[in-house]
C-alpha cells in the first residue's frame, strides 16, 4: 500500500448524551481515488466517544487533555454498504469506554454520513464504464486507506506508543480488518472479529457452494418450527404470481415478486430471524384473509427486510468482496445465481415460472439467504438498482482488481493480537473456510461456538464481549 495521506479535519462537534457519553461528531476530507488525489475528494463522517464524567472537583486543562489521549477502539460495521448506529445504541460502547478506551465509529465511504452512495451521484459520473469505475473505489482497501488516513489525523501529536489503535470488525468488518492487518499491522494495536474471519482463499463461487448448504439447514429448521407455513408460504407465492405481470407494487417503487418475496430468507442467518419470516407471512396471509391484498403496513415490512434500494453498495459489491487480484479468480458473474440455480431446491432462480407447477402443497417452498441476484437490478428491489444496472453489470463481469485485497504472507507472520468469535453455524461466513482463515493468522485466539449466530455481538452483546476480553486478558491455561 502506498504511503498513507492524512485526512483532513473539516469541523468537529461536541455534545454530551445520556449514559454519560462525550460525543464528537467528525467530519473529515480524504481523496476520491489515492492513486489520483487531485481527481476530488470524499467526506468521511465518525462519531468519537469518551465518558462525559462530572467529577466534584472540575478536572484541570492537563487532566482534561488526557482524556484525549486515551487508545482507540474503532468499530467497523458489517455489510457491506451499511452506515453505524448512533453510539447510545451500541452495545459495544459502554464495554469499550469502561474498559479505558475511547470509541470511533467511522462511516465507511459511501455509507451513512460518508459522502452516500446513491443512483444520481453514480450516474452523474458518465456512462456505465466510468460509473463501474468509480463503485470500484468503494472496497476493503480504500476502506483501509480512509482508515489510516484518518488515524494519522486524530493521533498526530501522540506518543509513538499511542498512535496505533485497535479495531473491531463485525461480519464485512472482519474482512476489512484482515485487509488492515495485512496493509498497515504496525497501526494496529490489537484486533477483534466476531463472524469476520474472510474466506481470503476461496472464490465467490466456492462461498456460495458452500453457505447454500447451510441455508438449506435453516429453511429445514424454520418448518420444523413453524409447519403450519408451508402451505402458507405456497398460497402468498400463488397469490403473487398471480398478480397483474406477476408483481405486487412496493412502496418504494420496487415490485414483490415470488423470487424478492423467497429471498426474505436472510433473516434466517441471525438470532429471533425464523420467528421475524414467520410474523411476516402469518402478517401477509392475515391480509389475504381479511381484504383479499396485501395492506401498506404489511408491504413496508417487507421492504424494511430487504434494504438493498437505500443501501445499493450492499447489492452491487457484496460478491465482489470475494474478488482479489492475487487470487486471479474468474469474475463473480452473479455467483450466487449461478450456483443456486443448479440446486432443487431454488430451482426458482432459474425458471420462476415452474415454481408453482407442483401440486403438492406440503412441499414446502426455500427460502434464499445472504445472495444478490440479477432480478434485484430489474426494478424489483427499487428503482435505485435499476438506475445503476449497466455499472452492476460491468462489476460482475470485471476480471481484474486493482488490488490485493490481503497478504496471505504477511498474516503468516502476524504479530499483532487477534482475537476472534466464529460460528458453526453461521449462514453468511462458512465455519469451514473461516478455520481456514483462522489456520492462516499467526497468533490469532479464535473462540468457536455453535450456540450463536451471525449477529450475536448485537443479540448476545455481553457474552460476545466477555468472550473476546476473556481471550484478551486471561492467561494460557
Amino acid at each position: 500500500m502506498a504511503a498513507p495521506q492524512v485526512a483532513r479535519l473539516i469541523s468537529r462537534r461536541t455534545h454530551a448524551l445520556p449514559g454519560q457519553l462525550h460525543v464528537t461528531e467528525l467530519f473529515f476530507e480524504v481523496p476520491e481515488n489515492y492513486a489520483r488525489p487531485e481527481a476530488g475528494t470524499l467526506r468521511l463522517f465518525g462519531r468519537k466517544v469518551t465518558k462525559h464524567d462530572r467529577p466534584i472537583v472540575p478536572l484541570s486543562d492537563s487532566n482534561a487533555a488526557e482524556k484525549e489521549k486515551l487508545p482507540y477502539l474503532v468499530y467497523l460495521e458489517g455489510g457491506p454498504g451499511f452506515g453505524n448506529r448512533a453510539p447510545q445504541n451500541h452495545a459495544l460502547t459502554q464495554v469499550a469506554l469502561n474498559r479505558g478506551y475511547q470509541m470511533l465509529f467511522l462511516d465507511y465511504r459511501g455509507t451513512g454520513l460518508s459522502t452516500p452512495i446513491h443512483a444520481d451521484s453514480v450516474l452523474a459520473r458518465g456512462g456505465p464504464q466510468q460509473q463501474a469505475e468509480y463503485l470500484r473505489l468503494f472496497r476493503a482497501n480504500n476502506i483501509v486507506r480512509d482508515l489510516e488516513a484518518v488515524r494519522l489525523c486524530l493521533t498526530e501529536g501522540l506518543d509513538a506508543d499511542k498512535q496505533a489503535w485497535s479495531i473491531f470488525g463485525q461480519s464485512f468488518g472482519g474482512f476489512v480488518s484482515l485487509t488492515y492487518l495485512s496493509k498497515c499491522p504496525r497501526s494496529l494495536r490489537e484486533v477483534y472479529l466476531t463472524g469476520g474471519l474472510a474466506p481470503i482463499k476461496r472464490t465467490a463461487e466456492e462461498v456460495y457452494a458452500a453457505t447454500y448448504k447451510k441455508v438449506i439447514e435453516r429453511n429445514a429448521a424454520y418448518y420444523q418450527k413453524y409447519p403450519e407455513d408451508i402451505p402458507t408460504v405456497r398460497r402468498l407465492a400463488e397469490y403473487i404470481q398471480a398478480s397483474k405481470d406477476g408483481a405486487i407494487s412496493l412502496p418504494s417503487g420496487g415490485k414483490l415478486t415470488v423470487q424478492l418475496f423467497l429471498t426474505l430468507g436472510i433473516a434466517f442467518g441471525v438470532h429471533g430471524g425464523l420467528d421475524v419470516v414467520h410474523s411476516l407471512v402469518l402478517q401477509l396471509a392475515t391480509d389475504l384473509d381479511h381484504f383479499n391484498h396485501f395492506t401498506p403496513a404489511s408491504l413496508a415490512a417487507i421492504e424494511s427486510q430487504i434494504p438493498f434500494n437505500t443501501h445499493p453498495i450492499y447489492g452491487i459489491l457484496h460478491e465482489a468482496i470475494y474478488s482479489t487480484k492475487q487470487m486471479g479468480a474468474p469474475a463473480p458473474n452473479w455467483a450466487a445465481h449461478r450456483v443456486g440455480k443448479t440446486l432443487q431446491p431454488f430451482s426458482w432462480l432459474a425458471n420462476p415460472a415452474t415454481l408453482l407447477e407442483s401440486n403438492a402443497a406440503s412441499e414446502p417452498l426455500y427460502f434464499s439467504g445472504e445472495m444478490i441476484y440479477p432480478f434485484h437490478f430489474d426494478g424489483t428491489a427499487g428503482p435505485e438498482l435499476a438506475r445503476m444496472r449497466e455499472a452492476a453489470e460491468l462489476l460482475a463481469a470485471n476480471e481484474v482488481w486493482d488490488d490485493d485485497l490481503y497478504d496471505e504472507e504477511q498474516l503468516r507472520r502476524n504479530e499483532v493480537p487477534v482475537y476472534a468469535v466464529s460460528y458453526v453455524d453461521d449462514m453468511f461466513v462458512d465455519f469451514e473456510m473461516a478455520r481456514e482463515t483462522a489456520r492462516l493468522v499467526k497468533g490469532i485466539k479464535v473462540h468457536e461456538t455453535n450456540g450463536w449466530y451471525h449477529d450475536a455481538v448485537r443479540s448476545k452483546s455481553d457474552e460476545v464481549f466477555s468472550t473476546l476480553f476473556k481471550l484478551r486478558d486471561d492467561c494460557i491455561d
